[in-house]
């Protein structure tokens, strides 16, 4: 028996952060334990006139990669993807584990070269996702590992992305996300009239310039659940530090504890309480590794705990993140980088943001109205 609420999720992502349209051809990237969700998936797509495909993904290709390629494999592209990835129309990636820790003891280096190799694809995709030429949207099938992770029970967890996505109950999830995307694009106007952001919290006072670069909703289109603003903050520009309470994730790689200070644009002093040796691989990817390439304010209030899987964290309502890498190109930003690592910076009960001098959110919130800066000393 289909999971109305799966339907419900699969119905939202075709009609409203794809608007798949009748004739265009949509791949469905998904593993085994998302079957239900590429079912429910495929079956909107046929309503709609579209035409599915599905793209099966094993979970342990990536590990025998990593354990046994040679290095010109872990380098290769297939061209038949890079082909691939000219003629589709529209891409719905279905992240849905059994083992979200199967990377967790891969050697960092040889890791760090399959994801940049990667990159070419997910560039391109990027491209044309900006001209809209290519429709995508990264979703999460809850499974018992994602739920283990958040600590949850399976029936709790699937409550939990049901709910983050609005699909738990039966109101309308369409009119929903079309009211978020309103109030996201307002908030995101308003953002973009600022030259400095300031971020103080526990362990935290970074300064980032955002002049000139416009500020961007995640509505919905790109991520079933979203909710937030960002933009790519200027290259040569960030200064201080910031601490991360919450751990860190990446392939499967758990960093925790991290700080971070900033000189120049660029990052001079790099800390972690447990996974240190990954963290300095990842900065040590390429020039722009060290270099920020998106701030956000998280604002989906729906999600309000941590739960070790970033769709959702880097979303949680009064929280702030911050990636290091590649920045968004549509947005004015000028990092390239083969990495974009977010992290997530717990703002709810110390947090304050500044935009150029005046007050604009305290613990968690916008503020109605600006206040002027208190000098701290």
């Amino acid at each position: 028996m289909t999971d109305p609420r799966v339907a419900r999720l699969a119905e939202l992502i075709v009609s409203y952060s794809l608007g798949l349209e009748a004739g265009k051809v949509l791949r469905i990237d998904a593993a085994p334990p998302a079957e239900p969700l590429a079912v429910e998936l495929y079956r909107a797509a046929l309503a709609s006139g579209a035409h599915p495909y599905v793209n099966l993904e094993l979970e342990r290709l990536p590990e025998l990669m990593l354990a046994e390629a040679s290095e010109e494999q872990l380098d290769f592209v297939s061209p038949i993807a890079k082909a691939e990835m000219e003629v589709v129309d529209a891409i719905v990636t279905i992240w849905a584990e059994s083992n979200t820790r199967a990377l967790s003891r891969a050697d960092p280096d040889r890791h760090q070269r399959l994801i940049a190799s990667a990159q070419e694809l997910a560039k391109r995709r990027w491209e044309r996702m900006s001209t809209g030429e290519l429709g995508w949207c990264g979703v999460l099938f809850p499974t018992d590992a994602h739920a283990q992770d958040a600590e949850m029970s399976l029936g709790e967890y699937e409550r939990f992305v049901f709910r983050a996505c609005h699909v738990e109950d039966t109101d309308d999830p369409v009119a929903h996300w079309q009211g978020v995307r309103e109030e996201l694009a307002q908030r995101a106007k308003t953002l973009s009239e600022s030259r400095e952001i300031r971020i103080l919290g526990p362990g935290t006072d970074l300064r980032l310039g955002v002049g000139d670069r416009r500020w961007e909703a995640a509505d919905g289109r790109y991520n079933m659940p979203d909710g937030e603003v960002y933009t790519s903050p200027l290259e040569t520009v960030t200064e201080g530090e910031i601490s991360f309470g919450f751990p860190a994730l990446f392939h499967g790689h758990e960093v925790t504890g991290i700080r971070l200070r900033f000189e120049g644009g660029s990052v001079v002093e790099a800390e972690a309480e447990r996974g240190g040796a990954y963290l300095d691989a990842l900065l040590e990817l390429d020039e722009g590794a060290r270099r920020l390439g998106e701030v956000a304010f998280g604002l989906n209030y729906e999600i309000d705990r941590f739960t070790q899987n970033l769709l959702f964290d880097e979303k949680i309502g009064g929280t702030m993140h911050v990636a290091l890498g590649s920045s968004f190109e549509e947005l004015g930003g000028l990092n390239r980088s083969g990495l974009h690592w977010d992290l997530v910076c717990d703002l709810r009960e110390e947090g304050e943001v500044f935009a150029d001098g005046e007050l604009v959110w305290r613990a968690g919130h916008f503020l109605e109205q600006a206040e002027p800066a208190v000098e701290r000393v």
